[in-house]
């Protein structure tokens, strides 16, 4: 799921902090001219004050036998709310700021109505670094929406929002999403086993997926991915990609010393840094070349070939977030949108009604009308999601002066959402527990509960605000297509203990991916 709004900080409860450089702290004092002064401020109990773990509780509480040691996301938010309240401060080291975690949607909804004009939602130092200090010559001028703040984020959106966010630029690629998405099923059926299981790997196949697509939205290229005699380039952006998690991982999120000196993990990382943006950068001349040769007529541009026109850097950059951004995010979402439906096959035969009303075939083809109205679908995917989101939550620097239950918690503060646990929790959504694509319905069966009684503030996959994910309409309609086709081809089951996740950059399967899969019969 192609989600800048979620990209590389979706770990702060890994590492309980994430870094505040000096720049963001200009920037967050100089933001507004006049800020307003919460009403409850004189009266709130002061930052200090707010429950936190000690250094020596927090590292214990992650050794064997822990309190916090071998959890999935949803396990260790629970653990963590049940320890501390609504609000907890997770204290920063090696030269990090503190975190505020909030467990509550009021808090949420007011940090997202204080965040500003120009929402801080910082990413990690690493990457960071790496544009503003090793590759000037590249990302002088801006470093993309991942890491730039103010003015400069503001003039980057501006520039991308008209061509990413309309509904007519998506519709241009649901033919060749599709075409992927169609040679995916194709390979999928050859690599069942005797009993009709995917292979252990399934989840590398997944992001394989996800790149070929990502490689059409973002370089209007056919990156060659998914052919069984893959070429070497294609081997090298799957491995640089992967090598990228893995490093930024460990730089940001493990207790790295890379800040003080340069650590063989660090010289790693922008040694692959270096080779993806070198690469993508080819890959941008070689489709400027060809759409200089054969140019598309206006009604027809792509993405890229647009921001070509407005800004080749911003253009350049956007591409490189893309590829990042949109291959893990969106094979995770989709994981848990597919194990949901394998384990109840209720939901999923009635999802496979809909779609034949649109793909009376299997091979039918997919466009923009007819995907127009599948209200169940989205439906799936949503509850999907609210169980198996790909990331922990949503970030902000606090744009103001404000107080959180009842806590004094100063502009600049950086603060976690929670939203993980609060979605999974009957407290906030009734049934909770339960897989009920129903309660996203206007006409839903009159013992399901609505979504809409839920906060509006739990539920944010895509974000909210100003600095909502930028790909999300490119995110659904991946998710939308994958899920029609192998939904309409195969009945999806799963056979083996309850799936987990690990929490790393993204939350990604911990349990091979072992789906049965049998051909429907029409």
């Amino acid at each position: 799921m192609l989600i800048l709004k979620a990209p590389l900080w979706n770990n702060w409860l890994r590492s309980s902090i994430v870094p505040c450089s000096a720049a963001s702290k200009r920037l967050l004092s100089a933001q507004a001219a006049v800020d307003h002064v919460d009403p409850e401020w004189a009266t709130a109990k002061p930052y200090k004050d707010i429950p936190s773990p000690s250094l020596i509780e927090f590292v214990r509480g992650f050794q064997k036998n822990g309190r916090y040691a071998n959890l999935d996301l949803v396990e260790l938010h629970s653990r963590l709310w049940e320890d501390f309240g609504d609000i907890v401060r997770f204290r920063g080291m090696f030269g990090r700021n503190d975190v505020i975690m909030t467990y509550s949607p009021a808090d949420i909804e007011k940090v997202f109505r204080t965040e500003g004009q120009w929402p801080v939602r910082r990413g990690f130092d690493s990457f960071t670094y790496y544009r503003q200090k090793v590759r000037p010559d590249i990302f002088g001028e801006t470093g993309g929406l991942v890491t730039e703040h103010g003015e400069k984020w503001q003039n980057v959106r501006t520039i991308v929002n008209p061509v990413m966010m309309q509904p007519k630029t998506i519709k241009l690629y649901i033919d060749q999403v599709d075409g992927i998405a169609r040679e995916f099923v194709t390979l999928v059926a050859e690599m069942r086993d005797s009993k009709n299981e995917l292979p252990k790997n399934f989840d590398q196949w997944l992001n394989r997926w996800a790149l070929e697509t990502m490689g059409v939205l973002a370089l209007d290229t056919r990156l060659g991915v998914l052919e069984s005699d893959q070429s070497q380039e294609a081997k090298k952006i799957i491995g640089l990609v992967r090598d990228l998690f893995e490093l930024t991982y460990v730089l940001d999120v493990e207790m790295s010393l890379w800040k003080y000196f340069s650590t063989p993990s660090y010289r790693k990382l922008m040694r692959v840094f270096d080779d993806l943006t070198n690469l993508i950068m080819a890959k941008i001349d070689e489709a400027k070349e060809r759409l200089e040769k054969q140019p598309s007529n206006s009604a027809n541009q792509s993405v890229l070939e647009k921001l070509l026109k407005i800004n080749k850097h911003i253009a350049v950059i956007m591409s490189l977030d893309m590829l990042i951004a949109g291959i893990d995010t969106t094979s995770s979402g989709s994981i848990g949108i597919l194990y949901c439906l394998a384990k109840h096959p209720e939901k999923q035969a009635k999802l496979r009604e809909e779609l034949r009303t649109i793909l009376p075939k299997k091979d039918s083809p997919l466009t923009a009308e007819n995907m127009h109205n599948l209200p169940y679908l989205r439906a799936c995917i949503k509850e999907g999601l609210r169980l198996y989101q790909p990331v922990a939550g949503n970030m902000r620097a606090a744009g103001r002066d404000i107080v959180l239950q009842g806590y004094r918690i100063p502009k600049g503060t950086d603060i976690a959402m929670g939203t993980a646990v609060l979605q999974r929790n009957d407290k906030y959504f009734r049934r909770a527990a339960e897989y009920l694509p129903e309660r996203w319905l206007s006409d839903r069966p009159g013992d399901v509960p609505s979504a809409k009684d839920a906060s509006p503030f739990i539920f944010l996959p895509f974000g909210f605000g100003a600095r909502s994910c930028i790909g999300k309409r490119l995110a659904m309609m991946e998710m939308e297509i994958i899920t029609a086709r192998l939904v309409r081809q195969f009945d999806i089951r799963w056979n083996y203990d309850k799936l987990r996740f690990k929490t790393a950059l993204i939350n990604i399967p911990s349990n091979p991916l072992q789906f049965e899969l049998r051909e429907v019969d029409h």
